[in-house]
């Protein structure tokens, strides 16, 4: 980072989509900590290469980029330790049916279960996903559509 000018310049741009980053992690991870530390290291990454984006409009698609490669590192991760239940279950029904649709969504691929974490939990429309992903919007809903039917697939068996 150059000037103090850049340095405004970046944090004015993080501060309005901080909260959206936040929501995609926190509903890519499922775990607080681990979307705040992602948030974090994506912030840092982000500053230390600013002087590279070659214009301020793709600032929202070079960081969502950014934070969803450091998502999936930690699905990666996840994979590797014990997942750690929920402490507020209801009931055994409601564990069992939280535990089927948790399944169905880590069999689905890793770009997969990205899109539908952007579009069902972050918010974004097909073609604001495409644009960040650097795919066609048709694309985009295509994949989504065949995993939310994988998906609805794997709970009725």
């Amino acid at each position: 980072m150059e000037s103090k000018r850049d340095r405004e310049t970046f944090i004015s741009l993080y501060e309005k989509i901080y909260g959206d980053l936040y929501r995609f992690a926190f509903y890519t991870l499922k775990n607080r900590q681990d979307a705040e530390d992602v948030v974090q290291d994506t912030a840092a990454d982000a500053y230390g290469s600013f002087g590279k984006l070659r214009s301020l409009e793709s600032f929202r698609g070079w960081i969502f980029k950014i934070l969803s490669n450091k998502c999936r590192r930690r699905l990666k991760e996840y994979l590797i330790k014990p997942m750690e239940l929920p402490s507020d279950l209801k009931t055994e029904e409601d564990m069992a049916e939280k535990i089927q649709v948790r399944e169905a969504f880590w069999a689905l691929s890793d770009e997969e279960r990205l899109i539908v974490s952007m579009h069902v939990f972050a918010g974004y429309t097909g073609k604001e996903i495409a644009r960040i992903l650097h795919k066609k919007e048709g694309t985009i809903r295509s994949k989504e559509s065949r995993a939310l039917k994988k998906m609805a697939q794997m709970l009725e068996e």
